[in-house]
């Protein structure tokens, strides 16, 4: 992946696989970095298309989102199917992604955070719930964090890491909780989608070092149904301090 390529943000997809490609096409994927923040799936019609269309995007990374760990945990556990199927899931998608053993081995190895070159975090929800993930006095609590959350996912572990990504957007409202986040991450700024803004563009707070890029993109969303601009969701990343 060419990491001198400008970065492009992707937030919550929710299924509407239409809206994705309408919001691509000014971004093609040859100049640009594509990082998708989780949850392509639930609520519209074509998750695991959004699912497909993501991995195979060339320059892209996809993160984990809440959504597709409790779809990761119905295919697993039948008894969750109702649970999931509850907060958006579609019942087509499930048996789509049984029938796809790598898709199922791809989603379940996504990180659940990364960290850019200039020092930007990304994560599905803006919480620092990430850091049960690791103990005290860990030299890289990205490395350590990720690893936690594949293992959970290879273990039976889907309901701590629902829980863990299932987090309020704290650091909208809470900045000396980001300040120490970051400090522990060694990052400059967070970036994250999970909970939807009303802005017609990526909302930011404290100064630019936090950024919600979930502009409530689907059309099926259950709570947030609206024409929401494309440019909500799906936006270029600024340089830290513009």
């Amino acid at each position: 992946m060419a990491d001198d390529l400008p970065v492009l943000i992707v937030g919550d997809v929710h299924g509407d696989l239409e809206r994705l490609f309408q919001a691509l096409k000014p971004y093609p994927s040859d100049a640009w970095r594509t990082i998708f923040l989780g949850d392509l799936v639930d609520y519209g019609p074509f998750g695991v298309g959004a699912l497909r269309y993501a991995r195979d995007r060339a320059n892209s990374v996809v993160i984990l989102g809440n959504h597709d760990v409790a779809m990761l945990w119905a295919l697993r556990d039948p008894s969750r199917i109702g649970f999931w199927m509850g907060i958006g899931g579609q019942s087509h998608d499930l048996d789509e992604l049984a029938r796809d053993a790598p898709l199922q081995e791809w989603l379940r190895a996504r990180p659940a955070l990364i960290q850019l070159a200039d020092k930007t975090l990304v994560q599905h929800c803006g919480n620092d719930a990430y850091a049960t993930l690791f103990g005290k006095n860990v030299p890289d609590p990205i490395v350590v964090i990720n690893a936690g959350a594949h293992e959970l996912l290879i273990n039976g572990g889907e309901p701590e890491l629902w829980d863990l990504l299932s987090g309020r957007n704290i650091f909208t409202t809470q900045p000396e909780r980001m300040d120490r986040w970051l400090e522990v991450t060694g990052s400059r700024r967070v970036v994250f989608g999970h909970n939807p803004h009303r802005g017609a563009r990526p909302e930011t707070y404290h100064g630019g070092r936090a950024m919600n890029f979930d502009g409530g993109f689907s059309r099926f969303h259950q709570k947030f149904r609206r024409q929401s601009p494309l440019g909500a969701t799906v936006a270029p990343l600024p340089p830290i301090g513009d």
